[in-house]
């Protein structure tokens, strides 16, 4: 039964396609990995499938695309040996069987041509090493050396080899370990966390841009917080993040505790991952507190206290995305802004004032829905009743932001006086009295003083151009 599920895995043309090249060139082929695994998970559409060639991977790629009738152009990757080619809207990657070996300062292997069993060897584990036959003889036969089944069935994830020797040789596996974990739901066994943390210093070998990807791919999980505490049982994530290690533990002075502050930022990124994809709103979840750390205070009045923390914690922003080479464009801004207003709603929320709510759309523009998103997944008390009241007040608050949104159009709002109308009412050339009336407009429309009209700040421009000495031309 097993044998004909698999079968159907590789029914489609394409894989007849390369199982006749494979026979026109005398060589064996497997579908191998991500495209196995995931189809015996039943994850969805497949959108990349690799092949593995007992022989050349290049000639085996160029001569499927021959056997295709539009003749799909092949991309050829001579320094590793590999070849791509799109079909429909798959992508396929074909690579010669090989067997590697490892050097201690990198994690770029030296390869040499090998067979089925040394590729098998050479995967990060048992659930990617599983291989469906393309070869006429045995065609859709499933090779688990590695009890890859066993492991898919019990949720595990395991090398195939001693993780010890598989995570030291490439410590990005430590890093592909967790997200795989995060991603499906499984556990790691024992004997690789603690591979995992005897080699997490040997991370330090990766870039930050493959560190980067995996990260994002955590992120964007059902459940990341999976993902984040496995990264601080294993010593990596003070390697990544020390910003997030810093947030850990619960002080006590004078019998007054502060909440743990990283098991909290948790529990906000899983909230926030049931509402939205966007993965750097995940980020602003991840990092919304982390100006916690260096502002924290406790005062006999007040007790704890962490005054500003969201101006701090937008700064900080900028230096982890730098250390981290994440991009430092918008998508950096965008983080910056949700963690610098990341309070305001909730406070907001106590008093809900048609001014406050008019600088809040201001200052958050197009991004206010985001914010108000990220407020909501701040919600983490374990009280039913201030629960629903803190949801409640939330709803206060966007009804409120749509109210006065309709309005009074201030999101993204221009002052509806230009710098040069001011000049020619006052026959000024460019100086500092422009830019306070300027500003004095914006105010006055932000305070409910005016409305966002031009009638309106045209006449509370002149009445505060005459306050400033300057007289009509």
């Amino acid at each position: 039964m097993q044998n004909q599920f698999l079968k159907e895995a590789i029914s489609s043309e394409i894989f007849n396609i390369i199982s006749q090249a494979s026979s026109n060139l005398n060589i064996d082929s497997y579908v191998i990995g991500g495209f196995v695994r995931d189809f015996i998970l039943q994850r969805g559409t497949a959108k990349d499938i690799d092949v593995v060639a007992i022989g050349s991977g290049i000639e085996l790629a160029q001569e499927v695309a021959n056997l295709l009738p539009n003749k799909p152009k092949v991309m050829v990757f001579k320094t590793y040996g590999t070849a791509m080619l799109r079909y429909q809207d798959v992508e396929i990657e074909f690579v010669g069987a090989r067997k590697e070996s490892y050097s201690e300062e990198s994690r770029n292997p030296e390869v040499s041509a090998g067979t089925l069993q040394d590729d098998q060897n050479r995967r990060d584990f048992t659930i990617n090493a599983l291989a469906l036959s393309l070869n006429a003889s045995n065609f859709g036969e499933l090779l688990d050396p590695f009890g890859g089944i066993n492991d898919l069935e019990n949720k595990t994830i395991r090398t195939p080899l001693d993780p010890d020797i598989t995570y030291s040789d490439d410590p990005l596996r430590m890093m592909r370990a967790i997200r795989f974990a995060t991603q499906l739901n499984f556990e790691i066994e024992d004997s690789s966390l603690t591979a995992i943390t005897k080699n997490s210093e040997r991370l330090k070998i990766i870039t930050r841009e493959r560190i980067n990807d995996e990260l994002n791919k955590i992120l964007s999980s059902p459940k990341p917080s999976i993902g984040f505490l496995l990264l601080e049982k294993t010593k990596l994530l003070v390697q990544i993040l020390p910003e997030l290690i810093d947030l850990k533990g619960v002080e006590e002075v004078e019998g007054q505790k502060h909440k743990d502050n990283f098991y909290h930022t948790l529990e906000v990124v899983d909230n926030i991952a049931e509402n939205t994809n966007n993965v750097w709103l995940r980020w602003a979840a991840l990092l919304h507190d982390i100006g916690k750390a260096p502002t924290k205070k406790f005062s006999k009045k007040v007790g704890w206290t962490f005054h500003a923390h969201e101006f701090v914690g937008s700064k900080m922003v900028y230096k982890l995305f730098k250390r981290l080479r994440l991009p430092l464009n918008n998508k950096m801004k965008f983080v910056q802004k949700m963690v610098l207003l990341s309070s305001r709603p909730i406070v907001l929320a106590t008093e809900v004032t048609d001014s406050a709510v008019r600088r809040l759309i201001f200052d958050a523009g197009e991004d206010i829905d985001s914010l108000m998103t990220l407020c909501e997944a701040d919600i983490t008390t374990k009280n039913p009743k201030k629960f629903r009241r803190y949801h409640q007040n939330f709803e206060l608050v966007r009804s409120k932001i749509k109210e006065v949104e309709e309005r009074d159009r201030v999101r993204n709002f221009q002052p509806p006086i230009t710098g040069e109308e001011i000049m020619k009412t006052f026959n000024l050339k460019p100086c500092r009295e422009i830019g306070q009336i300027k500003e004095a407009i914006k105010e006055a429309i932000l305070e409910g003083e005016i409305p966002n009209e031009h009638k309106a700040s045209l006449d509370f421009m002149i009445k505060k151009g005459k306050s400033l000495g300057l007289t009509l031309a």
